[in-house]
Order: C-alpha cells, then structure tokens, then sequence
C-alpha cells in the first residue's frame, strides 16, 4: 500500500508540473553583449521578478582581494549615474518592489521582484548598476567597515561560522574554497579601489552574467527592454577559469578551536563531488537520509534514542567545483565530544555496511519532490531553478529531468556513495570547545 500511494504521489506531482511549465515554455536570447536571458511568462498573478546571476563567487578571489565578491554585494546598493546612494531601493520600493542578493562561492545573485507594471523601471535601475557604478572613496569606506564589523559579529555569534572557517582552511590546502566567502580581515582593510575597479569590470561584464525573469510579463517586450537597457553595456575579456584541482586527501585531519560554549560542537567535513558530477543525486539523497527529519538515521539515533546531541544536521551544498559533505552536531549536556563524534561514525558506517532500505529511501525522494514541485509552483522558484540549473548542472534544460534523477536512484547508489565519500581518510574533523576541556 505505501509503494502505490507513493507511486500516486509522484504521477501526481509530475502531472501537476506538466500542467504547470514545460521546457519549451522557456525562452532564451543573447544579446550583443553576451548576456544571456532566460524568459518565462506566468500569468498567474500581476507580478514578475529578475534574477541576476554572475558567475563570481569567493572561488574567484585570490590570497590579497579574498571577500571581494561578498563585498560587491553591500557596493551595487549604493550609487551608479543616475541613481545615487539608497536611491535604489527606494525607487524600487517606490514602484512596489523588493530586493535581495546573496554572495556563495561560486556566484553572486541579485533578485528583483516587482509589480508586471514597473519592469521598465527595473530595467532602467539594473543598467545602471551594472554599466555605471560608483565608487565613491566614502562610500567604499563606509561599505568597508559594514563588512568588517559583519565578520567580527559572526566569529563572535556564531559557532558555526568560526568552526567552518578553520575547517575550510585545513580541509582544502590548494583550491579557493578554503575561505570563507566573507573573506579574511586584512584583506577586508586593504583593498584598494583599482582592486575593486579591476574586478567589478571583469566579474560584472554581462557576458558574465545570465538574467532569468519569470512572471506576468511578454517574450517580445523582455527582448525589447534588453536591447534598450542592457546591450549598450560593453562586454569584457571572459575572466581566467578557476584551474586549481584540490589534491587527494592522504588521510583523515583533525583540529581544536577553543570558544567559550556550552557544549562542544563538532564538524566533520568529507571531500565530495561538485553538482554536475554523476554521483550528485546520490550524495544528496543519502545526506537526506542522515539527518532529513525526526525519523532520519542521525536524529533517531543520537536525539530521540540516546539524547546524545541537541542538534544534528548534515549539508551538501551546491557547488562548481569538488566540495565538502558536512555533518555538524552539537553535544548535549555533560556529553563528550568523543562519545558523540563515535555515534555518528556508527551510523554511517551502519548505511555502509547493511544499506538502507527500499522504503526508506522512497520517503527521501517523496521528500525532494514535494520540495521540487513546490518551488516550481512560484515564479520566484521557477526563476532560481532555471539558474540553478544553468550554472551549476551546465543546461537549464536539466531542471525537467530532476524528478526522474532522483528517480534513478538505488539502495545500491546510497551504499556505494557512502562507502566512496564518507570514509575516515577523506575526511576532516573539526572540535570546538573550552580550552580548558582539553
């Protein structure tokens, strides 16, 4: 009975999607310049969005300039040519929009989302942004100190954040994503304003970055728009690709970080595939069968039966170039670290050598699909999906045959991906403690 309400609920979902957007609903067009745009009409409500991906993220950067990219994320707020300082989000807000941008390390994303009726305006803000910015010397140093006092908050706060960042840097020893992406302090002190001249011209060219809108809005009028406001923009050099190739790790690592906590936390990091390697679904899944929910292998082991941990989590995140799997816990009272840390290795090791099974691995995929058809149920969803997919799987066209990726997988997958990564030589263990606890 649970293998057919299942297989009801994915005809249901997939019929639900096909009702909902098709591949040949997307419409695609490069201007001049380079810059790619993604069209899909969705008349549904009177709204609209634009997304704005550019290919840099801190895996750009180099020792000297790390945090550039994030930086540029509080820059493009704050004055170009015809619209100064904050005028951005108060036109925006004025014409009843809102903004976000967030910076990973591997892009910057710059969203727009906005009444069908002001996409002009829109148009007319982004151009300017983009072919115009300002950079103030008051500006820069004000925007400096924000990003400074922004990392001190979260070394100070946030557990997590100090934890990962002396992980990244044991964990990687070759390639860029051994920073975090807010960058190091004293590079943050001493950019310069050629530094944030040089990058903006190279990781803001429109040939490097793609647009996707979705909304009550028309093909032909996007195109229109484009050409307006978009193309007198000059494109540059392509940027020099990112070469550097992580080395094999030769066996596991181990640190301490001392903070004054409650209880220890650990962090254990698995040099993974990047999100266009094969095995992408599989890793994915099988990190939603660790710690997905209360019935998740790692939450029923160390929270529900043995009240070892107050929170446990696993995370894989996308990425252009071979990353880390995470598990982080935190330990609850009076519990060791090292007793918690054991527990952990037991389940996987547990996944490695019996499996799992069919019906648990169902849950995960049944779990992924709702997630999957519900964003593509909003037009936001729908625009960072088409994104998503272009940047990190390589062809937006892929986004269609996400279900049935995750459909392919086997118990067989999820055993073999657990025994190829989380294995102790391939890993990196990070401990944050009192120093006292030592």
């Amino acid at each position: 009975m649970k293998k057919l309400k299942s297989v009801f609920l994915i005809l249901l979902l997939a019929s639900t999607l096909s009702a909902m957007t098709r591949l040949e609903d997307v419409h695609t067009f490069t201007l001049e310049n380079g810059m790619k745009f993604f069209v899909l009409e969705d008349h549904s409500i009177p709204n609209a969005n634009m997304y704005i991906f550019w290919k840099v993220g801190s895996r750009n950067e180099v020792p000297g300039i790390t945090g550039l990219s994030h930086f540029f994320e509080h820059m493009m707020f704050n004055g170009a040519n015809k619209y100064g300082p904050k005028e951005f989000d108060r036109v925006m807000e004025a014409n009843g929009g809102a903004n976000n941008a967030y910076t990973t390390e591997n892009n910057t994303v710059y969203t727009d989302f906005f009444p069908s009726d002001a996409v002009k305006v829109i148009f007319d803000l982004e151009a300017d942004r983009i072919g115009h910015l300002a950079f103030e010397d008051s500006m820069i140093e004000s925007e400096r100190g924000v990003v400074l006092s922004e990392r001190s908050m979260y070394l100070n706060n946030s557990n997590w954040f100090k934890l990962n960042e002396q992980v990244l840097a044991v964990a990687f020893m070759a390639h860029p994503y051994r920073w975090e992406v807010i960058g190091y302090e004293s590079d943050i002190r001493n950019w310069t304003k050629t530094d944030l001249q040089n990058y903006f011209k190279t990781y803001y060219a429109p040939n490097n970055g793609i647009v996707v809108m979705v909304g009550d809005i028309k093909v032909e009028q996007i195109k229109k728009l484009a050409k307006q406001y978009f193309e007198p923009i000059p494109s540059h050099e392509p940027p020099r690709p990112v070469h550097t190739t992580e080395p094999e790790q030769q066996g596991e690592k181990r640190l301490y970080v001392h903070k004054d906590v409650s209880s220890p936390n650990i962090l254990i990091a698995y040099h993974a595939p990047e999100t266009r390697y094969k095995d992408y679904y599989a890793v994915e899944l099988l990190s939603s069968i660790l710690s997905a929910g209360k019935s998740s292998r790692l939450y029923t082991a160390l929270i529900d039966e043995n009240q070892l941990a107050v929170s446990v989590e696993t995370y894989y995140p996308l990425a252009f170039d071979p990353t880390l799997f995470y598990v982080y816990a935190i330990c609850n009272k009076d519990v060791p670290e090292d007793t918690l840390e054991k527990a952990i290795y037991e389940e996987i090791e547990k996944i490695k050598r019996d499996g799992v099974t069919e019906n648990e691995l169902q849950k995960v995929k049944n779990r992924k699909l709702v997630d999957f058809y519900h964003d593509m149920e909003q037009i936001d969803g729908k625009a960072n999906m088409i994104g998503t997919y272009e940047l990190y799987f390589g062809d937006y066209e892929l986004l269609f045959n996400a279900p049935d990726e995750y459909q392919k997988v086997t118990v067989a997958d999820i055993k073999e991906a657990a025994e190829k990564y989380l294995k102790k030589s391939n890993r990196t263990v990070g401990i944050l403690k009192k120093a006292e606890e030592e």
